[in-house]
């Protein structure tokens, strides 16, 4: 099979110190590089070789294309799973969530670095591979974001433990809006370690296998490289709106209730572009997934990561079944006609057993 036939593409590149990089690239560009169960599968089981193989001492991961590193997970063969006659749909679902979140687990967890290059659109699930990198790079494209909740699921892939880790109420601003990020915002959020341009990514690689002791000391190494590079480019950083305008993000989201929180952002008058749109979203998003988020980000504040993770996949597998994300993807995907028909057309409607049924073992 060629490269271009392979949705995920595995190679190792040598070192100056005699050991190997092990390079992974998603391979979906028409649809910017989203994740199929297939390929969770594929880069479960390559990195889980590459972790045993001691010539390799890092791997660096990025999408093909100048246009994604990845934009998320393949929702419309979750669509499938979701709306199938068969008894056994949901099986596909179901593992695609377990398995998706078992690679973002291991990244986190990895016993080598992991080199992510964020170039282009990095959307939910690509957000799910990226954070969990040891060394996070960002370039002049980068696009981020979490917008689950605008297709009735709510910010997963370990959202609402990164997101509560952010400063101030930014993470819960990002989980309820679904706002995009510059590569600014990025490094500013703490979801990015260095902004390097694109165009000098086989400078960052070379430095990077030609770095003194990565056989010894990789990370130390590959932060060196990196460090370098990012000097190079910081004078063509974009500008955080995020921090320029994280006052009034705390200010509309320092409410105890979700519906006063809401009702802040989708009312706001002011001339903060970032916020302007975000009040749309809002306005355009599922009360449900809200909802969820609300209540999942208060819940897993002082949780570690892997119960998270299970808390999450719990919380999705409930979302495959309940119809508010089927909703959601059908209006936007396959119908097309951007007007969802959500169980609940706002949050102060909601009913709490309906939030509750998210929360209850699948």
């Amino acid at each position: 099979m060629s490269d271009s036939q392979n949705p995920v593409v595995f190679e190792t590149r040598p070192t100056a110190s005699g050991h190997l990089i092990g390079m992974a690239r998603l391979n979906q560009p028409r649809s910017l590089n989203a994740l199929s169960l297939d390929m969770i599968r594929l880069l479960h089981a390559q990195l889980t070789r590459w972790a045993d193989d001691a010539q390799v001492v890092a791997v660096w991961l990025e999408g093909t294309g100048d246009r994604a590193f990845c934009a998320g997970g393949d929702i419309v063969a979750l669509y499938r799973a979701m709306t199938g006659d068969d008894e056994h749909s949901l099986d596909a679902g179901i593992a695609f969530f377990t398995e998706e979140y078992e690679l973002d687990y291991q990244i986190h967890d990895y016993p080598k670095p992991v080199i992510a290059w964020g170039h282009g659109v990095v959307m939910g699930g690509g957000i799910g591979l990226f954070v969990g990198a040891s060394h996070r790079i960002v370039t002049e494209t980068a696009r981020i974001a979490m917008p689950e909740s605008s297709i009735g699921l709510y910010p997963d892939v370990g959202g609402s433990w990164f997101l509560n880790r952010m400063p101030g109420r930014t993470g819960l601003f990002l989980g309820l809006t679904g706002a995009n990020m510059n590569a600014g915002d990025a490094l500013y959020v703490g979801l990015a370690d260095h902004y390097v341009q694109a165009d000098q990514r086989e400078a960052l690689l070379t430095a990077i296998c030609e770095s003194p002791g990565l056989g010894d000391d990789p990370r130390t190494a590959i932060d060196r490289a990196c460090e370098q590079e990012a000097k190079a480019a910081l004078q063509s950083l974009p500008e955080s709106a995020m921090c320029r305008a994280r006052p009034e993000i705390d200010a509309l989201t320092e409410a105890d209730e979700l519906h006063t929180v809401v009702h802040n952002l989708a009312n706001y008058s002011g001339e903060t572009v970032m916020l302007q749109k975000a009040a749309d979203a809002v306005r355009k998003a599922s009360p449900t997934s809200m909802a969820i988020f609300w209540r999942q980000w208060h819940r897993a504040a002082h949780e570690d990561l892997e119960s998270v993770f299970r808390q999450e996949l719990q919380l999705s597998i409930r979302c495959l079944q309940l119809g508010e994300f089927a909703e959601g993807v059908r209006a936007l995907l396959i119908d097309k006609d951007k007007n969802p028909k959500w169980r609940y057309r706002t949050v102060a409607e909601l009913e709490p057993d309906w939030i509750d049924r998210f929360f209850q073992t699948a």
